[in-house]
Parts: structure tokens; sequence; C-alpha cells
């Protein structure tokens, strides 16, 4: 509907981020109704649109932390949510959530993230990972590009989502071999230096879908 948000550092010192604009879905958010803000959410330039700053305490804490954070996701997805609920979390057990194996960093729920205090644990919770999963709540993913993120995400999401239909079925889950596990960063690397962009071949297979082009949004 109208909540989680993904937000975008815009080049330059100021520190400025592009924000979906509280009340659109995202179907209806376009370039030009992103709302500019600070680090404090404060639209920096003239807006129609109001800012959900509570919503804006999770991004702006890393935003602030991390100089690689560029680009900041968090979804309140089905699949996701009940991954988050779940005491052990994501289980290295499908092919997506093997990929992402090591990678992924887990913080406590605390309530709704409207406190200011909050900030320092979720930083400290997701410490030098890229990929969070917020108890009880959600899913994250902090990536220097916008292409890395989204297919961080979608891996992210895809994991989640063979683990509830795994789940939901008669039977023992089928781990996998420690051994294997270990292997995987490294198979992995010939797939990912296909492109000079991480994440950018799944980036343009998306923009064609939409039909555009990514060169003319550089």
């Amino acid at each position: 509907m109208i909540y989680n948000h993904i937000t975008v550092r815009v080049p330059g010192p100021e520190r400025h981020y592009l924000l979906n604009p509280f009340g659109l879905t995202y179907d209806e958010v376009t370039a030009t109704n992103l709302i500019k803000v600070d680090l404090a959410g404060r639209p920096v330039t003239p807006t129609p649109h109001p800012v959900n700053v509570a919503g804006f305490v999770i991004h702006s804490a890393i935003h602030a932390a991390r100089d690689d954070a560029h680009c900041v996701m968090h979804t309140h997805t089905t699949a996701g949510m009940a991954v988050a609920c779940k005491a052990d979390g994501l289980r290295a057990d499908n092919f997506y959530s093997a990929i992402l194996a090591g990678q992924i960093a887990y913080h406590r729920f605390e309530g709704v993230t409207t406190d200011l205090d909050e900030q320092p644990r979720l930083i400290a919770s997701l410490g030098d990972k890229n990929v969070l999963i917020l108890r009880n709540h959600g899913l994250l993913v902090v990536a220097p590009t916008i292409p890395w993120a989204v297919s961080q995400m979608w891996t992210l999401q895809r994991a989640c989502e063979v683990q509830l239909a795994a789940d939901s079925m008669g039977g023992a889950n089928q781990p996998i071999d420690p051994a294997v596990l270990a292997r995987i960063p490294d198979q992995v690397k010939p797939i990912q230096s296909v492109s000079s962009r991480p994440g950018q071949l799944m980036f343009d297979a998306i923009l064609r879908r939409a039909g555009i082009r990514y060169e003319d949004l550089v």
C-alpha cells in the first residue's frame, strides 16, 4: 500500500536522499514526485506530498553510518515477515538462501520504529552486512547501487518465499552440506562478473519490462 520506503543518496556533499512520498502507492511513485530529504527526513525542496518522518528512522540511521549505503530498501512482504517471525530466521537450505549464507544480520524487534534511541542498536545489529532481517518486522537490504539493491532484495524475497512454501509441505526439509555452502561464494563470482556492475543485468531486464532503457536514466 503506502508504507515502507526505498531511499537513494543524491550525489554531492549535502547527504541528501530521494524518498518515495508518504500516501502514494508504489505504482503512483514517479521520478517527478520523489522527495529530496536531509538526514532528519525533512524536505529540502518544495513538495505537495507529506513525508513519513517516522518511517525514515531506519533509513537515516543506515545512511548516516554507512558511506556505502547509497540505496536502502525495506519491505513488509508476507513471506519476508513470516520468516522474520520465526525464531530460526532464514535457513540456508534452498538455492536462494544458500547464496546469502553468512551475509544476513538480524535485529531484535523493539516495536514500531519511531524512536531515535533505537538507531545505534540497529546499526550495531547491521554491522558490515548488507542484508538485515528485522525480527517480527520485515526485510531490509543496503547496497552501493540501485541495481545491486534490487538484486539482493529479489534474492532475499525469493529465499523467504521458498522457505515458506517448503515449510507448508509435509516431511523434513533437506539440509545443505556446510562444505557446499562454503563453496557458493566462489561459485557465484563468474555469474556476477558477467557485468561490471553487480545486479545490472537483472535491473536492465526489469527496466525492459517497463519499456525503459537504463541509458536514459544516467
